[in-house]
């Protein structure tokens, strides 16, 4: 029956471009009121440890196939792939609390992050390669 996996794949679809929606004027004020403290913070934080090959090209993948739709056109209020300026204030915060987010989800106050990128099939271990991946290209 072509009907059912037509409706599902529509149902997905809805879901991923619904946690991708964006409150415009919400970004736009948590952007203006971002505290310069925590960006010298982040730009003061020790860098990560050297990723292995492996991992970078595991993490490259995740993002291509995951994260892009979001974080490589800001939709949700997702921080822009290799910006500096959208990452410094999460970096700061540290992994944990960036694993944490992408793992599980997340709403603030310049968006919607859903848990693993609304891909449910991705690993932890997929996950945590992809924003190691994002953070060491905005760095």
């Amino acid at each position: 029956m072509l009907i059912r996996p037509i409706t599902i794949a529509a149902l997905v679809g809805f879901t991923l471009l619904t946690a991708c929606s964006k409150n415009e004027e919400a970004a736009s004020a948590a952007s203006a009121t971002a505290a310069p403290a925590t960006v010298a913070a982040a730009a003061a934080a020790p860098q990560a440890t050297q990723a292995s090959a492996g991992d970078v090209e595991k993490g490259e993948k995740v993002y291509k196939s995951t994260c892009a739709m979001c974080h490589g056109t800001g939709a949700g209020g997702a921080p822009m792939f290799k910006s500096k300026d959208d990452w410094a204030p999460r970096i700061a915060q540290g992994k944990d609390t960036l694993y944490d987010h992408a793992l599980h989800g997340f709403s603030g106050s310049k968006g919607t992050m859903p848990a693993k990128g609304g891909n449910a099939s991705l690993g932890d271990e997929d996950v945590k390669a992809g924003v190691d991946y994002m953070t060491s290209k905005a760095t």
